[in-house]
Order: structure tokens, then C-alpha cells, then sequence
């Protein structure tokens, strides 16, 4: 259960398939978009779902749950498999009232984690009382792990880590590297302040500024929505500036990859970041932040350079030292790339992890409600 078709269809269709192959019959649950019908061409059924994703609101929550409830209690799963913050809470706590095996995934901390407020400790308590019936919950990286179970606080949460999502590295292949007359940056991210869209425009400003000849891409979705979105006419000002070029959304994001030189992330943190993924698995030097989950793809001099959190000026060296370098240790860097995602982060290694997850849990659940009733107990303080 997942909180849009679009989720499925690229992050988690290799994990579907596989299952498919082992003569598992596969529903997935989540909202129709323009994605569902390819989700469903994989064979699996697909239920739709009525889920606001953005924002906090009580009243939609809890119908969120009664929906999931009455959802699973039609279809009788034998495991639940959640990813996004909504399912991993809302599909929990129905899942925990019929008595059925869950196994969430975290897939990264949002802002939430890091805020000191009423909703931040709302939050964890939400987590609190769905995660005490949840039989495994991954997350993907170890910073992540401790910081989550330090500040949720759950007895006996029983967790591991997952490589991401994991990339399919056939479908990302290199090509033979040939340097741009005009370097090419690539940054691929929603368009949040805190994926360090600001900082990598400003890098770009910085760059220009001092006579360097590049092009600075911008590829990802625009969500208006969102309480951190870039703001649609700060972006339009960045483009009439010709700062930056900004290319939308791609449906086959392999090709302008290939056709760059360096694929740059400043997030403030992630938990694996898919972009340097792709860009690691078609042999791309990359340009990440020093945080959780991009230090983990990005090994600073070995296959990129890591940069400082919010400080365009250090990413703007960063940029500029590598743009500097030779062909040849660009292409040993892109090839470092592609050998350390291929070593940890290939599809196979998530898809493993979850099929010995599914057989160890199956038949196994026993919840006590008794300690989920007690959690409700715990003070908003």
C-alpha cells in the first residue's frame, strides 16, 4: 500500500514482478493516477484508494483508517507491505485491528523528525501506537534506524536496513563518456526547499558569476501543494534569469542523465537518494551533501565529492573541481559509480531482503492489543 500509483510504477514494479514470478498473488492499494494502468499491466490487482497524502487533518486520517480497515478485512491479505509515511501509520492501525502481518518501510525522515512542536509530537505518538503492531519495519540507513527508534521509543521494534529502493542498474546502463563542450549539471528532485534546490541555483549564480561556461538542469515535479514547494514565480524569476534551465518532469530521466556530466544533490537529508542512484548506476560522478543517505552513495574523492548542507558556496567548489578535472578522472569517477552501486544498492539485494522478510514473518503474528492500548496513554509532552 502505497500513497500514489506513480510510487509503484517507479520505485516498487521490480519488487512486484518478483513476487508475481513466485506464484504470489499481488493487490496494490493505493490512489488512481495516470501510473495505475501501468501498474496493473504487471499483472497484479489494483484497488483504489481515497487518500489526501499532503498535510494533517483528523477527520480525513481517521477515514483514511476506517477505509484501509474495511479494505483489508474484504480482501484478507496474508502481509501488508507499506511504504510512505500515511500507509506506514494509517494502514498499520487497521492492519493491527484484523490481526495482519505488517512490514513498513521508512523511506526516509521528513522535516517532522527535526521539528519541536505539537505536531512533531503528535506525530510520534501516531508512530507510536501503529508501530508497536508492525512485525518489521526497514529503514535505509543506519542514522535513520537510530535516530527514528530513539525518538519514537518502541520496546522490542524489530528493524533492519534496506538499500533504498533499490535501482535496476539494466535499466540505468552508461554510455561511452564523452566530456560536453558546455559541462552539464543534472539535478533530478521535487521541487522542495529541502531537496537544496535554492542552494544549487545559487551555486549556478556563484559559477556564473566568475565566467564559467555550464549548464545548470533542473528536472522534477512542481508541488504547489507542499508547505516547503520552491515557489512557482521565484522559479519563474530563475528561469527569465537564464540561471538555471528547468526541464519539468521526465518519464524516461535515464536519457538526460546520460546526456550530462554530473549529477548533483544538496538535500538537507534523504534516506537513499534515488537520483544519485540513477546517476551512480550510468557511471556519473556525483555532487551530494555531507548528510545521512547521500553519504552513503557518495564517497567523497572515490565516485564524487560531498559538499556542506546549505552552503551554495561550498557546493559551487565542489562544481567547479570537478568540472576542472581531466576526462580520465571523470570517467574513473563515473566508473566508481557505477561499481559501488552495483556492488550495494541493485534491485535483487531490496527484493531478497523483503521475499526472506515475507517467509519469516508468514503465520507468525500475534499482537497484543493490550500494549497498543496503553501506548494511547503516553503524554503529548
Amino acid at each position: 500500500m502505497v500513497n500514489t500509483s506513480w510510487n509503484i510504477y517507479n520505485f516498487r514494479m521490480g519488487l512486484i514482478n518478483r513476487l508475481l514470478q513466485s506464484n504470489h498473488e499481488v493487490i496494490a492499494i493505493a490512489p488512481k493516477d495516470s501510473y495505475t494502468k501501468d501498474v496493473i499491466s504487471s499483472g497484479c490487482e489494483f484497488v483504489n484508494l481515497t487518500m489526501d497524502s499532503k498535510g494533517v487533518n483528523p477527520v480525513k486520517d481517521v477515514a483514511l483508517t476506517m477505509e484501509l480497515f474495511k479494505i483489508y478485512r474484504r480482501i484478507k491479505p496474508d502481509i501488508i507491505l507499506h511504504f510512505t509515511i500515511k500507509p506506514n501509520i494509517y494502514g498499520t492501525l487497521a492492519a493491527g485491528l484484523l490481526n495482519i502481518p505488517v512490514i513498513n518501510n521508512v523511506c526516509g525522515l521528513g522535516t517532522v523528525f527535526h521539528w519541536n512542536s505539537f505536531i512533531s509530537r503528535v506525530a510520534f505518538l501516531m508512530y507510536r501506537i501503529a508501530f508497536r503492531s508492525a512485525n518489521l519495519v526497514f529503514f535505509q540507513n543506519r542514522e535513520d534506524e537510530k535516530y527514528f527508534t530513539k525518538k519514537v521509543d518502541i520496546p522490542d521494534l524489530r528493524t533492519a536496513i534496506l538499500p533504498g529502493s533499490g535501482i535496476n542498474i539494466s535499466a540505468f546502463k552508461p554510455k561511452n563518456y564523452v566530456k560536453n563542450k558546455e559541462f552539464t549539471f543534472i539535478m533530478v528532485a521535487r521541487l522542495l526547499v529541502d531537496k537544496g534546490v535554492e542552494e544549487f541555483v545559487e551555486a549556478a549564480r556563484i559559477l556564473k558569476k566568475k565566467g564559467v561556461k555550464a549548464r545548470y538542469l533542473v528536472y522534477g515535479r512542481i508541488d504547489k501543494n507542499h508547505k516547503r514547494a520552491v515557489p512557482v514565480n521565484k522559479l519563474k524569476k530563475w528561469i527569465k534569469e537564464g540561471v538555471i534551465e528547468y526541464k519539468g518532469v521526465s518519464d524516461n530521466i535515464a536519457e538526460p542523465i546520460g546526456q550530462s556530466d554530473c549529477v548533483v544533490l544538496p538535500s538537507y537529508r534523504e534516506g537513499t537518494p534515488r537520483t544519485l542512484l540513477e546517476g551512480g548506476s550510468m557511471a556519473k560522478p556525483l555532487i551530494a551533501t555531507n548528510v545521512p543517505g547521500c553519504n552513503d552513495v557518495t564517497i567523497n574523492g572515490y565516485n564524487g565529492l560531498l559538499c556542506k548542507v546549505k552552503d551554495s558556496n561550498d557546493l559551487a567548489l565542489k562544481m567547479e573541481e570537478i568540472l576542472s578535472m581531466p576526462v580520465t578522472r571523470i570517467r574513473a569517477m563515473g566508473q566508481n559509480s557505477r561499481r559501488h552501486i552495483a556492488m550495494k544498492y541493485e534491485e535483487r539485494f531490496v527484493v531478497d531482503k523483503y521475499l526472506q522478510a515475507i517467509n519469516n514473518i508468514a503465520g507468525t503474528f500475534d499482537v497484543s492489543w493490550k500494549s497498543i492500548i496503553d501506548s494511547m496513554q503516553l503524554s503529548l509532552n
